[in-house]
């Protein structure tokens, strides 16, 4: 360590200090333990010998001082160092007289020897007196110090190779020369660690692209989280908003499906008042394609803070028009678009005529498509294969099989490659339109000699444009023959055209296999969806369990198609056990394989059957899923009204409410019918249809009474009595008291005139039926003591007593016995 400098009178240093010889070594003792040695005795700092700024002086210290270093004898250096410098005063030339070549030497022999911590405290040290020893170190001492902190690396010891660095870069090494820093950073990507990663390129003079190639890596690997952890740090470093850092994070939104994440970042930029460029409007709408009112506001907003739409603005604008189909909208889209190419601010590409080609395919609008690609021949913009593509489709989806064929013949004219997507379009275009043997008759035709088109020595122009065709001379002209190489797709699309036919699909399957291709899971859902529809269960199951032997991955789509084809044969059982074995491979069921159960029934025979599909339509309802029950509800009211004489009476009386004027009041009817059907018997059913409509109600009540006849058939008797909450006060008649009481009106009117029960009515109701005998004084007592526990205010209440029941019951039983 450094030495505390001590004035002195000033004194020449003495002659022996230049001369000094050096010590003969001690001979060593027989069998004796050698002498330990001596330390280094300490250099007089200049300033105590008084030589000033004498130039010889300091010139012979600076020798001194190098030829320690080269020693190895780092720390007397930096005694010698630090003299040296208080003696030159505040000239910074005093470390040029250091030996860069003997400073190196030693640096070097201390990573050797002495490892990396005992050189980083030397650089600190040296830093301190003012000797930039880091920037003095030549190629070898350099390329010394960077095996060594490779070493770290390799031994994945990263934060220790973290922290050498980062102390390396503060006494100025040239840290860049270590390793790549995009290697280390991929190696805290793949570990998941964003906050060492930053950490990392904070280190270097281009930390934005670092950590913006960083973040770009996160979300290649749908790692939104650490993402979006990197793209703060971005912000917080730079103390701004970097544009190219706010499109790539909203990309990578995109590409890991979370828009909503996407629309915050911007909505973030223009709260702190930051006009994004029209890059990042861009990259948001791109992200929100799907949404077609959300790309509409930004394209607005983009227009009102003065940030012009570019080509790619547009082009997005007409693909969201696509996805939703909106194609008059498009349409005037890309009006607007050809107004401003007139006037010269636009130049429309070839995306922007493929994406109308779309659009208009999709609408079946082959004429308008016809329209745009001579748009494109007078704007000088050749057709490619995605406009080709587009075309072909836009007649196909029209039924146009035979001009789809002249469109792909012209393409090939025109010396683009047709690939064999194109031939699959003009295929299931056949399919579609139920045209099943011409499918099969181009498909061997093109298989066997490929596509023929005769070109005249006109068309021939494009010298080197049809290296993909073979050519014939033939009278006048040339014959181009363009081979055909069909897909696992184009012969799945052969199975559709069998039909019905499952030895045809069979065959098929085989000709694939023959033709060195593999039936892939799509194949072998078709083939199962053929059985279903032959009414062959047995094929449909055992094509599934082939594909489990051959190791072939279900998916969702394949369970739901063996799901169906037991449907279809009225195997709800095994249906049912197919649902189950997805479920236990982890499998989530999609809307198609909860609609396929939920319409398996035509009618309901049991309790248990309900409970079943009620089961499956709240498993529904979790998952996220939204569909029309109206089917549903119908049979559940087929089902309920199984406990009245003659339930075709009362369709008169459900065509009036039962379709749901409010989607919620459908979900809350089916909740409650789920709620009564899975208690138990033996407690107090209590049944509260506040809420419902009168005819909802009626069902709910309904439902509650068919569970009883079903379970006291099984032998189990009722132990209590049933109440039923309509709630409405007399206090008061508002709107939906009204209502309350209609509702009231229609469940007594069932219980008494249908099925001959006798009801009390609680407090707050529709008036009594005096028809009726008067409950007791403890069962009113009881009803009252139920209304209070269900609600503070008296609400209007119906109870059955349990006495009604086990008589209605019996008599219900003695028609089942006769």
């Amino acid at each position: 360590m450094a030495l505390a400098m001590t004035s002195s009178s000033p004194q020449p240093p003495p002659p022996s200090h230049r001369h000094r010889r050096r010590p003969q070594p001690a001979t060593p003792t027989p069998n004796a333990n050698p002498k330990p040695k001596p330390r280094a005795k300490a250099l007089p700092l200049l300033s105590d010998v008084g030589v000033g700024r004498d130039p010889a002086a300091i010139k012979y210290y600076a020798r001194v001082a190098s030829n320690l270093a080269g020693a190895g004898r780092l720390r007397d250096f930096l005694l010698a160092a630090e003299g040296l410098r208080a003696a030159a005063g505040d000239d910074p030339s005093f470390a040029a007289r250091i030996s860069a070549r003997l400073l190196s030497r030693g640096v070097a022999a201390a990573v050797r020897d002495r490892g990396l911590p005992h050189v980083l405290e030397f650089l600190r040290d040296a830093q301190r007196v003012r000797v930039p020893a880091a920037e003095m170190l030549d190629a070898d001492a350099s390329d010394a110090v960077a095996a060594a902190c490779r070493m770290l690396l390799e031994e994945r010891r990263m934060a220790e190779f973290v922290e050498v660095v980062e102390a390396l870069a503060r006494y100025g090494f040239y840290v860049q020369g270590i390793v790549n820093p995009m290697d280390v950073l991929k190696i805290f990507v793949k570990k998941r660690d964003p906050d060492m990663a930053i950490r990392y390129a904070r280190i270097f003079s281009n930390s934005q692209l670092l950590l913006c190639n960083t973040m770009e890596a996160f979300g290649k690997r749908k790692e939104l989280k650490n993402a979006l952890t990197v793209f703060g740090a971005l912000k917080d470093q730079l103390g701004g908003i970097n544009m190219f850092a706010c499109r790539s994070i909203i990309d990578i939104c995109g590409h890991c499906g979370s828009s909503v994440q996407a629309r915050i970042i911007f909505e973030g930029l223009l709260a702190d008042k930051i006009t994004p460029n029209a890059y990042v409007f861009n990259s948001l709408m791109n992200v929100n394609a799907h949404s077609l009112s959300y790309n509409l506001s930004v394209y607005k907003h983009m227009q009102n803070l003065g940030v012009a739409p570019d080509l790619t603005s547009y082009n997005i604008l007409l693909k969201t028009c696509c996805n939703a189909r909106e194609f008059n909208l498009a349409q005037e889209i890309y009006e607007e678009m050809k107004k401003k190419e007139c006037d010269g601010l636009l130049k429309l590409d070839v995306f922007t005529y493929s994406t109308m080609m779309k659009v208009f395919a999709d609408a079946k609008m082959w004429k308008m498509a016809s329209n745009i690609k001579e748009d494109m021949q007078a704007g000088g913009v050749r057709l490619n294969l995605v406009t080709w593509s587009s075309l072909i489709n836009a007649y196909a989806n029209s039924g146009l099989v035979d001009r789809a064929i002249e469109i792909l013949e012209e393409m090939i004219r025109d010396g683009c490659q047709p690939t064999a997507p194109c031939f699959n379009i003009i295929l299931t275009a056949c399919v579609k339109s139920c045209q099943y043997d011409r499918a099969f008759r181009l498909f061997y035709s093109w298989k066997k000699s490929g596509i023929k088109i005769s070109l005249s020595p006109e068309q021939k122009s494009l010298d080197g444009a049809f290296t993909f065709c073979k050519e014939y001379p033939s009278d006048g002209g040339t014959i181009l023959v363009v081979p055909f190489r069909p897909t696992v797709t184009t012969y799945n699309i052969l199975m559709k055209a069998c039909g019905t036919n499952a030895e045809r699909a069979k065959s098929v399957m085989n000709e694939m296999r023959r033709n060195g291709l593999c039936p892939d899971l799509i194949s072998w859902s078709i083939l199962m969806d053929i059985h279903g529809t032959s009414q062959n269960r047995d094929g449909a199951v055992q094509a599934l369990r082939r594909m489990q032997r051959i190791g072939i991955r279900l998916n969702v789509s394949a369970y739901t198609v063996a799901i169906k084809a037991c449907v279809e044969n009225k195997d709800l059982k095994l249906a049912l056990h197919l649902f189950d074995e997805m479920k236990a491979h982890q499998l989530k069921p999609n809307l198609v394989t909860y609609k396929t159960l939920l319409t398996a029934r035509s009618n309901y025979g049991s309790l248990q059957e309900v409970q079943q599909c009620l089961a499956i339509y709240q498993e529904m309802r979790k998952a996220g899923y939204q569909a029309n029950d109206y089917y549903l509800k119908e049979l559940i009211v087929e089902w309920c009204e199984g406990v009245l004489s003659s339930g075709s009476d009362n369709r008169d009386f459900y065509n009036l409410d039962l379709q749901p004027k409010r989607k919620e009041s459908f979900n809350l009817f089916l909740e409650k019918v789920v709620t009564v059907l899975q208690k138990d018997v033996d407690h107090n059913q209590i049944v509260d249809v506040r809420g419902l409509s009168k005819v909802e109600a009626r069902i709910v009540v309904l439902s509650v009474l068919r569970k009883i006849k079903e379970q006291y058939l099984l032998g189990r008797a009722v132990q209590d009595d049933v109440v039923i909450i309509t709630g409405h006060d007399k206090t008061s008649r508002t709107e939906v008291e009204t209502s309350a009481v209609d509702v009231e009106h229609a469940i007594v009117t069932v219980l008494t005139d249908d099925l001959g029960l006798e009801v009390l009515i609680g407090p707050g109701s529709w008036p009594p039926v005096s028809a009726k005998p008067k409950a007791p004084t403890k069962s009113i007592s009881n009803l009252e003591q139920v209304s209070n526990k269900v609600t503070r205010r008296p609400q209007g209440v119906i109870k059955i007593p349990v006495n009604s029941l086990n008589h209605w019951l019996k008599k219900k039983a003695v028609r089942v016995v006769q």
